[in-house]
């Protein structure tokens, strides 16, 4: 265990957000660790869900049903998808209340931030009653200023050339 828990944000318009919060939460648990991922905005099938269930000491946690992407959604299914957002952020509250893990990872908490789906203040509420000795990993683009501020560590992603502007789709078990 560590001594003090930072705050760390992986961000930026660049590709690996996700792979190197996986990729810390790894790390953790093979220095015997606990590590929780709640993962925002995401329900689809990915490469990292079908390994990290044989890790032991590493969970990750879904509350958001089946869907296309955002954008894409009606207005109800974005209700619906508030709903489930609000399920995650009581069970990242309760997580922290009761040191339920040593790394705390919110993939994708900015993409809800982003799209209205969770207040900056009441994200900033529930990272001020962070335990001192655990981590918290935040990923996803346009982190707003408030955050980058009590943040101990930022990383920006900068995309500088990508297969996508070639036309070239999201590749299983590359990019998904």
């Amino acid at each position: 265990m560590f001594e003090k828990g930072l705050i760390q944000i992986y961000t930026g318009e660049g590709k690996g957000k996700t792979t190197a919060s996986v990729g810390q939460g790894v790390r953790a648990c093979g220095r015997g660790l606990k590590v929780y991922m709640v993962q925002f905005l995401k329900s689809s099938d990915t490469g990292e869900m079908n390994i990290l269930k044989d890790i032991d000491g590493f969970q990750v946690f879904r509350f958001q049903s089946e869907r296309g992407f955002f954008w894409t959604l009606s207005e109800e299914e974005i209700k619906e998808v508030k709903k489930e957002t609000d399920m995650a952020l009581e069970f990242i509250e309760k997580t922290i209340s009761e040191k339920a893990c040593d790394v705390l990872i919110l993939d994708e908490i900015m993409g809800a931030i982003s799209n209205g789906l969770v207040q900056i203040a009441n994200l900033l509420r529930i990272l001020e009653q962070k335990p001192y000795e655990m981590e918290i990993i935040m990923t996803g683009r346009n982190v707003p200023k408030e955050i980058v501020e009590i943040a101990d560590l930022v990383t920006e992603m900068k995309k500088i050339k990508h297969p996508f502007d070639k036309g070239i789709g999201a590749r299983k078990g590359i990019e998904y």
